[in-house]
């Protein structure tokens, strides 16, 4: 199988970001983004995804995490996206189910070429998550937004309840993502080309 990996390179004058991808990794990282609670939340997805990340960032952090947050969501979907290459074999369509102290995480997803995220609304009662070191509930919306929007994924994720803390409501959720995503990009053997009746994911 050929190398299933990708650079990270995005500079601009807010954000400079470098560093690599390979999806067929063991789950080691080594992540410094400038934004503490995000460099926590990618080592979980990275580990229980099984991808290898190396990515460093210098931002207009300054100013405020808008501009590293939103170019941090956008270099990984497009690294991953660029790692995929034609998508033959891949399974396509990926969920988990995670769970940590009484929050609930839930992630489907579908590498369909069509970028869209939904977060659907508590059907629990829940408490709105404080900030936590200025990182807040739609900064990580955000995050997603724009990392299914550049890897080109259908990505669905309920979080149920949210919890004040916002590191357990966060916690699962990425845990999810990695272990869904792991599914997704595993190649089938039964799968000869590429898993759309168009012939095509773009």
């Amino acid at each position: 199988m050929t190398n299933r990996t990708a650079l990270l390179k995005r500079k601009t004058t807010e954000t400079d970001i470098a560093g690599s991808l390979n999806i067929d990794g063991t789950g080691k990282s080594s992540i410094n983004t400038g934004i503490g609670l995000l460099d926590h939340m990618l080592e979980l997805f990275v580990f229980h995804g099984l991808f290898d990340l190396e990515i460093k960032v210098k931002g207009d952090l300054h100013i405020d995490i808008h501009h590293t947050n939103e170019d941090i969501g956008i270099e990984l979907g497009k690294a991953f996206k660029k790692a995929l290459g034609e998508m033959k074999g891949i399974k396509r369509f990926g969920f988990a189910s995670v769970p940590m102290e009484k929050v609930v995480a839930n992630v489907t997803l579908d590498i369909s070429g069509r970028g869209l995220y939904e977060r659907k609304k508590n059907q629990a009662v829940g408490i709105a998550p404080s900030n936590e070191n200025g990182y807040s509930l739609n900064d990580v919306d955000h995050f997603f937004e724009s990392f299914a929007k550049h890897l080109g994924i259908n990505l669905v994720i309920s979080i149920d309840p949210t919890v004040q803390d916002l590191h357990t409501t966060l916690e699962p959720a990425f845990k999810a993502l990695g272990i869904a995503l792991d599914q997704a990009t595993q190649i089938d053997p039964r799968k000869k080309g590429i898993p759309s009746t168009k012939g095509i994911i773009d």
